[in-house]
């Protein structure tokens, strides 16, 4: 569903991508890990076509991203995204939020749009929250709104960047478990997160750059193969004080030293 090809990102000579080669099959859930500065953001927004390329292809459902004559809004409907801020509009209501994309970019009629809205905010867990205004709500429940808004244009893929960095400790938890279900439902998803443990539970595949190059790439099967890195093994040190009892049955502070 998403191929990309010997990908390269410069900013003036900073260069931030080099060399990326990376396919996330339909259905798969990626995440993304490393530290900060090494390109996870930044490939998310040159799949999203939010960053130029310099070099390179990213082939979405059959539609090269970066060509010329493609459609980038007609790209952007089948892909949703979800940033670190949520950057909801205050003066609307939670269901007016989620009702405005379907509403102006899919033309749906008024009726329809705020269909299509409780729906998803009903998906998300946010149904008792549908003529509230977005100051009324905790960062946690902001951002299942910032979730339940991409979802309301049927995409074929989601992006996460960092969805849960600017959350306080205990409100991770819920958008986590919201990301979850749409795994279990077969959504395509790439991840960037820095949530361990979730990153084990939830992903098909974990990709790991480092230096602006995709350094590793496995199977959830063999996440514990990243301990043959000494790189990774820095990264971990710097996130020990993370809360790694996403899954409180399995030990990571013991099993990633």
């Amino acid at each position: 569903m998403i191929k990309i090809t010997n990908l390269h990102k410069q900013y003036g000579e900073l260069e931030v991508l080099k060399g990326i080669d990376l396919d996330v099959p339909k259905g798969e859930v990626l995440s993304v890990i490393g530290s900060s500065g090494s390109g996870k953001s930044t490939l998310l927004y040159c799949i999203n076509g939010l960053e130029p390329i310099q070099k390179g292809q990213i082939i979405v459902d059959d539609i090269d991203v970066h060509a010329s004559d493609t459609n980038l809004n007609s790209v952007r409907q089948n892909m949703g995204m979800v940033f670190q801020q949520w950057n909801s509009f205050p003066h609307l209501t939670v269901l007016e939020n989620v009702a405005l994309a379907p509403k102006i970019v899919s033309k749906l009629s008024k009726k329809e749009a705020l269909e299509v809205a409780e729906k998803q905010l009903l998906h998300v867990g946010l149904g008792d929250k549908l003529t509230q205004y977005p100051s009324a709500l905790s960062g946690g429940q902001q951002q299942r709104l910032a979730i339940a808004r991409a979802l309301a244009m049927e995409p074929k893929c989601m992006l996460f960047d960092e969805a849960t960095s600017a959350l306080d400790p205990e409100l991770v938890g819920e958008v986590l478990d919201t990301i979850r279900l749409l795994a279990d439902e077969g959504m395509t998803m790439i991840c960037v997160t820095h949530e361990m443990g979730f990153a084990r539970e939830v992903s098909d595949r974990v990709a790991f750059f480092m230096k602006v190059k995709l350094k590793k790439l496995i199977n959830q099967k063999n996440y514990l193969a990243l301990l043959s890195l000494s790189t990774y093994k820095n990264f971990y040190q710097k996130l020990k004080h993370r809360t790694f009892n996403y899954l409180p049955e399995f030990n990571y502070g013991k099993t990633f030293q």
